[in-house]
């Protein structure tokens, strides 16, 4: 329970910091609130399509490695805004969000679903307080991702601090596959 829910929350503190730099920095760059809005349409859209096909995949091939792909997925996504400033167009960042919310969602169903396997057959209500504790503890690292990624963008720019997440959620990653077997 510890390993899965450290992977999540390892992961929900970098996905709120990368929307709040996302949009601080896209807006210093003096992209319209249009153009920044649409910069997260697909990160939305896919996430979406991946909750609609997250659990046959997880079915299919299991939830460890639908939270590893997802993990991996993510940490490809920050590695697609390190690219020069010149590159970070609006269809080039909505990509990189795309992949963002897949990998989100990949990343929010395994943990979630995993918690199902832990808990004993018949103990209901410890499995809702799990999951409860879970989703709550998601929703406020959220937040301190969000208030995170304003400090990075302040403290050290757009690309150290996507750098900083790509190589700190790539160590999860890793962590994650050697310590997470099933």
């Amino acid at each position: 329970y510890l390993l899965i829910t450290s992977n999540y929350w390892a992961f929900t503190l970098t996905d709120g910091a990368l929307r709040m730099l996302v949009v601080l920095h896209f807006h210093q760059l003096g992209y319209s609130p249009l153009q920044v809005a649409m910069l997260f349409l697909f990160y939305e859209v896919f996430g979406v399509i991946t909750n609609l096909v997250g659990g046959w995949l997880g079915a299919r091939i299991g939830l460890n490695k639908t939270m590893n792909i997802g993990l991996a997925m993510q940490v490809a996504a920050l590695a697609m805004l390190l690219v020069p400033a010149s590159m970070l167009t609006v269809v080039w960042v909505m990509a990189a969000q795309a992949l963002s919310g897949i990998a989100k969602d990949l990343n929010k169903m395994s943990a979630k679903s995993s918690i199902k396997l832990l808990v004993p057959e018949g103990a209901d209500a410890a499995l809702y307080r799990w999951v409860a504790a879970l989703t709550g503890s998601k929703n406020a690292l959220k937040g301190v991702g969000f208030f995170m990624g304003g400090v990075l963008l302040t403290w050290i720019g757009f690309r150290n601090a996507v750098l900083a997440m790509a190589v700190a959620l790539a160590v999860i990653w890793v962590m994650s596959l050697l310590l997470l077997k099933r």
